[in-house]
């Protein structure tokens, strides 16, 4: 009877020793990056992104303008959601290519005036969602500070003839932190 329970106890030890092995492994899989070259164009722009494996991750990133004066982009606002495919040996870092859409608002477009050297928007801002690919690298610090750095074009699907452009761009130089 004794040896039974002290099987009992030796393998209850083992199943308590290898599950507190398995929660060490978890790896932090929740990040906040923001833009920071923006600010300096009058803009702002901000990252949530959620890993959902060492490989690939999902996120949403949020841009306005705050100062139209500084800012020579039509781009009002927009929000991107994007899809990661990340291809270095670290958890969720290295080099990546992304898939993105990408809801925004844009300028009209604009009607030079020749004769009095004026420029005036036609229409209002126009709503459209583009789709697009992008690359980009990551680098996270042990303690979970994030640097990246990541370019992407897409193209605008159902109003481009009524604004200036055709396509998107993201250009990013984040900073943040992953928890």
């Amino acid at each position: 009877m004794k040896k039974n329970y002290l099987i009992i106890a030796m393998l209850f030890s083992v199943f308590v020793v290898n599950a507190q092995d398995d929660n060490s492994k978890i790896e932090k899989r929740n990040e906040l990056k923001t833009n920071v070259l923006l600010p300096l164009t009058g803009a702002f722009e901000v990252t949530y992104e959620r890993i959902l494996n060492e490989k690939s991750s999902l996120g949403i990133s949020a841009f306005t303008v705050f100062n139209n004066e500084k800012s020579h982009d039509d781009l009002n606002y927009s929000i991107s959601p994007y899809y990661r495919r990340y291809f270095g040996k670290k958890f969720a870092s290295g080099f990546f290519a992304e898939g993105f859409g990408m809801l925004s608002s844009i300028d009209g477009k604009k009607i030079y005036d020749i004769n009095d050297n004026s420029i005036f928007t036609e229409g209002s801002d126009v709503i459209d969602f583009s789709i697009g690919l992008g690359l980009g690298g990551k680098w996270v610090t042990k303690s979970g500070f994030i640097f990246e750095v990541n370019a992407g074009y897409g193209k605008l699907l159902f109003n481009a003839g009524k604004t200036d452009h055709t396509i998107v761009a993201k250009f990013g130089f984040h900073l943040g932190y992953r928890f």
